[in-house]
């Protein structure tokens, strides 16, 4: 006859699917296979996936083959270390669904902060808790620490091989058990997840010998706990057991305006457990303290301690919360410290207690680590590498390019005039058109850069204005004036200083002071007029030979203007970068070498798309300059 360990070997198999009951002693096996296949699982469902710290895939149905694990101890055990992603997925299923909260108005200090700043400056960690990272649910790969301890609706999977195989999942009921069949209760709430797989393997073997067991968790059930205070969205979430502080703080949406970062409350059975510190992993990427959850574990987000904005060349200006006795060197340190261009060695401060006294401070770096940070201070560090310095101590580095015998890079004392620069190259060239001379200069592009802007929104109200004023679809028209001034706003000026020197000039203004990063090209002679725009042939003629004639007479030359051009509207944009204009007598100005003439076509001045047609085929398609544009 078959013995009784024989008889529980086949069983196991009928349960896991391995073999057919095809005789007699298999058959006397089938209520044992019934009993793992249906009534050996009881309890309620987990909440999350994942499996113990050591071994192989754990067994996933009755479909699994076993892992053969060879020797005959039954303490080897194969764990799996992670969770499947079918698991994950019965575990968000039966999660309750992160939450994505609505993004918390903006707190009083960070208001005003704003208003006295003209900028808005944030409150650190607020940019941080973004709807992405709100999914408090362990990832697939999440392995089980070796402390967890196994608790009520945790599914455990065991899978055997050797003298008896199969595999079957059993969840812990409500007593902390599971029920093996010939084997008996097992009691596991409570036993670390290290030590699982011995308890289990040790039930087994008071019954049967010759095996080796697979023990793992399948699933682990969920943990409900609550998060109060001041959270964007408080309230009660079931969460995965493997689940800690930071996740569920996470999962709520993190403080709201009034809520603290720099204290986050653990209650367990009416006691403070836990006094957890948001800006340890924000700004110093520490887990230390963010302990794992417990069902019906209450979280408390205190409202927000005292405030201080760090501002000025600091590599992160926010909004600080303090603890009692922190230091504005403190505040300094959570804000990155000073930034590559900040003068490092003090800062101002600005105190409420100080507005209608001294108003501000200035503290070198040993009385910022000597004073203690007070709610609503604004400490500034200033920037000291974009202060303008004086033209007679700037440095100047020149680049001078072009009809020149020595072109290249001249490094020159500050207050050197352009002569001396010029000496220094060896002077221009019989084939320089020093009319015609590029000189470009920061100082002048920064200040064109702002006019620019200024122009731009002048226009833009302008236009939409008109646009609203006008006939037809006005949506379609006020879109057309942002998508132009959008265009215009990424132009950039060129920086381009104007000399004031005759067409026939053979040298350049020697007293000119130049500054640092000047760049000077001077081209070779042009003796090319360029007519462009609503003309019938638009071409580029030689003045070699010709007698002097006018702008009307070479724009004759180019077929004459269409019956759409904008007589009024001509323009001619000269060698030196000036433009002349109707008001400044164009038709009948004698052209020059290098001259550009531009006919633009007609505008209906009742239509505002029309308008911004032609400014646009203007500036964009003829590639004139934005000084073009205000010849119009």
């Amino acid at each position: 006859m078959m013995g009784a360990m024989e008889v529980a070997g086949l069983c196991l198999c009928v349960a896991a699917g391995l073999i057919q009951p095809h005789s007699a002693a298999a058959q006397s096996g089938t209520a044992l296979a019934g009993a793992l296949a249906s009534g050996a699982v009881s309890g309620a469902s987990g909440s999350a996936a994942a499996s113990a710290p050591a071994a192989t895939a754990s067994p996933s149905g009755p479909g699994y083959e076993p892992v053969q694990l060879g020797g005959s101890s039954g303490l080897s055990a194969a764990i799996s270390p992670v969770a499947s992603p079918a698991d994950q997925a019965d575990m968000r299923a039966n999660a309750t669904p992160p939450v994505r909260p609505a993004a918390g108005a903006s707190g009083e200090f960070e208001i005003w902060l704003q208003r006295i700043t003209g900028h808005p400056i944030h409150r650190f960690g607020a940019n941080l808790l973004v709807p992405s990272a709100h999914d408090f649910m362990a990832p697939a790969t999440t392995a089980i620490p070796p402390d967890y301890a196994i608790n009520v609706g945790d599914v455990i999977a065991v899978a055997m091989t050797g003298s008896v195989e199969g595999s079957a999942e059993f969840t812990v009921d409500r007593e902390g058990r599971i029920f093996l069949p010939h084997v008996g209760a097992v009691q596991l709430a409570g036993v670390h997840y290290r030590d699982l797989k011995e308890r289990v393997a040790a039930a087994i073997g008071t019954q049967f010998r010759g095996f080796d067991a697979t023990v793992s968790i399948r699933r682990l059930h969920g943990i409900r706990v609550y998060v109060t205070g001041f959270a964007q969205t408080p309230g009660v979430y079931t969460v995965s057991s493997l689940s800690t502080l930071l996740n569920a703080v996470l999962a709520a949406g993190g403080p709201n305006a009034g809520g603290s970062f720099r204290s986050v409350k653990l209650y367990r059975n009416g006691q403070e457990l836990r006094d957890f510190d948001l800006y340890d992993v924000l700004r110093r990427g520490s887990r230390e303290g963010d302990a794992v959850l417990q069902n019906e574990d209450v979280l408390f987000i205190p409202p927000v301690g005292p405030q201080v904005a760090a501002i000025g060349s600091i590599n992160e200006e926010a909004i600080y919360e303090i603890r009692p006795g922190e230091t504005l060197e403190q505040v300094l340190a959570m804000a990155g410290g000073p930034s590559q261009l900040a003068d490092d060695g003090r800062g101002v401060l600005y105190r409420l207690s100080d507005r209608d006294t001294v108003g501000s401070r200035t503290l070198d770096r040993a009385a910022l680590v000597a004073t203690p940070a007070v709610g609503g201070d604004i400490l500034q560090i200033v920037n000291k590498g974009a202060l303008v310095r004086p033209v007679e101590r700037q440095s100047v580095l020149v680049r001078l390019e072009g009809e020149v015998n020595h072109p290249g890079n001249y490094f020159v004392a500050p207050g050197t005039p352009l002569a001396r620069v010029l000496d220094m190259a060896g002077g221009l060239t019989p084939k320089a058109f020093a009319y015609g001379t590029r000189l470009t200069r920061l100082s002048v592009r920064e200040q064109q850069r702002e006019n620019y802007q200024t122009a731009l929104d002048q226009m833009e109200t302008s236009l939409v204005s008109s646009a609203l004023a006008a006939a037809g679809d006005k949506q379609a028209q006020v879109a057309a004036v942002h998508t132009l001034v959008q265009r215009l706003r990424q132009t950039e000026p060129d920086g381009r200083l104007v000399l004031n020197l005759p067409v026939g000039a053979q040298g350049l203004p020697g007293d000119l002071t130049l500054e640092n990063n000047d760049h000077i090209l001077i081209p070779a002679r042009i003796d090319t007029v360029g007519v462009f725009g609503a003309v019938y042939r638009p071409a580029s003629f030689s003045l070699h030979g010709e007698p002097p004639q006018t702008v009307r007479e070479f724009i004759d030359r180019a077929g004459g203007a269409q019956r759409l051009a904008d007589r009024g509207g001509i323009f001619v944009v000269r060698a030196n970068g000036d433009v002349l204009s109707r008001r400044k007598g164009v038709l009948h100005a004698q052209v020059q070498p290098g001259d550009v003439i531009f006919v633009p076509v007609r505008a209906m001045p009742s239509t505002v798309l029309t308008k911004i047609r032609d400014i646009t085929q203007m500036v964009f398609q003829m590639g004139l300059s934005a000084a073009a544009v205000a010849a119009l």
